[in-house]
């Protein structure tokens, strides 16, 4: 079979697209959604990402509670998002058609495994009729495709059994799909072959099932003509495909370069974190440490105790891992020592939506420890954002000698877009100096170290790797005595120590970026406060808003705590403010009372992130209001 990285002269341009793939659990949805994905990315155009998984390990098969989805918007031009709707739903079995059909755009393409539309599996997603023959359908263009029956002819000659030749079906739909868009096909028989290679039946299988699904868009009159995404004109450099937990782990590993230091990675698998472990653990020779703990309470103690020991310490988890870790992090805030708590949110309460997306633990990482214990709170805004959020994270958590928190999601952790490669020359030198000598002279002149005697200017203590000669000394979750570190329980020493641990991180203020709104032309009638992975959302929504003349500005938040110093400046600069999150209002609750502005909330949280048109939808309320 030969490549067609050159679309055919017959085929039409499309400028995006908005693709899902939809099938049981079971189906390989996600496997060529990734395949899609990159040799998309290959192809050069630009791209976002959103799996869906289900939250059971194997509900039943051809149930809408085991379906299982993947949407990718490709373009040949800058976005944001994964789309709001897809123009192409790909359905595997009736479940996964019911569960989808509702989010496919009217007069949008729908591709279907008959083969998969009999009588049980009507059943059991809840049909009385079949959708392929009553008339339900008539809105779209439907293209029922026999794939199980084809996949298994297909595979004959691979020495596969009928039975373990269907489970190549997502390969056949993969292979259409590749026509439909004028895919290059090489990059996937190079995987296929680097995937299945040691068994060679799998191998031939998933190949010739490829291959029928191409060749059957290519000489079928189904379809009247494939189309092409040209490639997008994006900054030139060198650039990946990199989902967001995969650049998280990417940013651990350059500040641990660019501070000198070894990485101790401790932590617990909790869905949907995991994959930073398992990306960390391939990096031993770059002088990581990886540890699964056996619970969460574990794991940050783990992470602790490399950090007194002069590495930078790292632990990841969701929102019930940081419910677990709380006592552990009031120590480190108490301890002062610089460590990085990454919480990749999910939806909650308690197990909640285990494999959901939600932004609802902003309070639980400002707020969530017993006693005045503050500390850096930062969110990542895009999967490649998550690589620059890692960076600075480590670099407050060095400099002030704190615990900081990362915010990512499951949108951002599991969603991947292309990512440009920073130069490492450009990344700045974030080491500090460990103490060698003694800082303090007793009375008698006797020289000591004080591990709690502060730099004037970021008031940060003495970080003194255990083991160094005159530096012996006590650290502990009991309260202190300022400068020497001795244990205290005296009322004013505890208020001091209250105060300076907080004074410190609110000086955190003066060294970050201030904050930059993006308004054309100020002062515009709304500003949209966002902070997270509602950035994609609410930017596809500012383009639409614009174009229509509305005067809409977007302002989006890295930090949150402490806020940039100019924040409340520029919200009294507005007198319309709305904040879509993915929880009940939680920064527009700290906006309200902060800077005591007007701030409305705009609330979702049903597992999945918000829809450009419902951001849009909500401003255009207000401005008209």
């Amino acid at each position: 079979m030969t490549d067609t990285t050159a679309p055919s002269a017959t085929a039409q341009t499309l400028d995006r697209v908005v693709l899902r793939f939809a099938g049981d659990s079971g189906d390989g949805m996600q496997l060529v959604g990734d395949r899609f994905t990159d040799v998309s990315a290959l192809f050069g155009n630009d791209l976002a990402t959103l799996p869906n998984y289900p939250a059971e390990i194997r509900a039943p098969a051809g149930t809408i509670a085991g379906v299982s989805s993947f949407q990718v918007q490709i373009a040949d031009f800058d976005i944001a998002t994964p789309g709001d709707a897809p123009n192409v739903l790909v359905a595997m079995n009736p479940a996964a058609l019911r569960a989808n059909i509702d989010d496919l755009m009217p007069g949008g393409t729908l591709i279907v495994n008959e083969d998969a539309f009999e009588e049980r599996n009507l059943a059991k997603a809840g049909y009385a009729s079949n959708p392929l023959t009553d008339g339900s359908l008539d809105g779209y263009r439907v293209h029922a495709v026999p794939m199980t029956t084809m996949t298994i002819e297909a595979t004959k000659d691979s020495g596969a059994k009928p039975r373990d030749a269907e489970r190549s079906k997502n390969f056949f739909a993969l292979g259409l799909v590749c026509w439909m868009f004028s895919r290059p096909v090489q990059p996937l028989f190079d995987w296929i072959d680097e995937r299945f290679g040691r068994s060679p039946i799998v191998r031939d299988a998933n190949r010739a099932a490829f291959s029928a699904g191409y060749h059957f868009g290519e000489t079928t009159e189904l379809f009247e003509t494939p189309y092409v995404v040209p490639p997008a004109r994006l900054p030139p450099g060198r650039y990946r495909n990199v989902s967001g937990n995969l650049a998280l782990a990417y940013g651990i590993l350059a500040a641990a370069h660019h501070a000198k230091l070894a990485v101790c990675y401790a932590s617990y698998p909790i869905t949907p974190a995991s994959d930073i472990l398992h990306e960390l653990s391939r990096h031993k020779a770059l002088g990581v440490r990886t540890v699964q703990a056996e619970d969460e309470i574990a794991a940050i103690s783990i992470a602790i105790g490399a950090a007194f020991a002069g590495a930078l310490g790292v632990t990841a988890t969701s929102g019930p891992g940081m419910d677990l870790k709380a006592e552990a992090l009031g120590l480190a805030v108490s301890l002062e020592l610089p460590l990085l708590v990454v919480d990749v949110q999910r939806g909650g309460p308690s197990t909640g939506l285990p494999t959901k997306t939600e932004q609802s633990d902003l309070l639980l990482a400002l707020y969530g420890r017993h006693g005045e214990a503050p500390l850096p709170v930062v969110a990542a805004r895009s999967p490649s954002h998550c690589f620059d959020v890692a960076f600075e994270a480590a670099r407050i958590a060095l400099r002030y000698r704190t615990p900081v928190v990362i915010l990512s999601d499951g949108y951002l952790a599991n969603g991947s877009e292309p990512w440009r490669f920073p130069r490492i020359a450009d990344l700045p030198d974030i080491s500090v100096p460990f103490a060698t000598e003694p800082n303090h002279t007793d009375d008698d002149g006797t020289p000591r170290f004080w591990p709690y005697q502060r730099d004037p200017e970021t008031l940060a203590r003495p970080w003194a790797v255990p083991g160094t000669p005159g530096l012996a000394h006590r650290i502990g979750g009991l309260e202190k005595e300022d400068g020497s570190g001795n244990v205290n329980y005296e009322p004013a020493n505890h208020e001091r120590m209250t105060r300076l641990r907080a004074a410190k991180i609110a000086g955190i203020a003066a060294d970050i970026p201030p904050a930059v709104v993006d308004d054309p032309d100020p002062p515009a009638d709304l500003l949209i406060v966002g902070w997270g992975s509602t950035w994609g959302p609410i930017q596809a929504a500012l383009g639409g808003l614009r174009a229509d003349g509305r005067r809409v500005a977007h302002l989006h938040l890295t930090h949150l705590n402490p806020f940039p110093v100019n924040l409340g400046e520029i919200l009294r600069r507005y007198r319309r403010i709305l904040v879509p999150e993915m929880n009940l209002g939680q920064l527009s609750r700290l906006l309200r009372s902060e800077y005591l502005v007007d701030a409305r909330g705009l609330s979702k949280v049903q597992g999945l992130p918000f829809r450009a048109s419902e951001i849009a939808a909500r401003a255009l309320q207000m401005l008209e209001s």
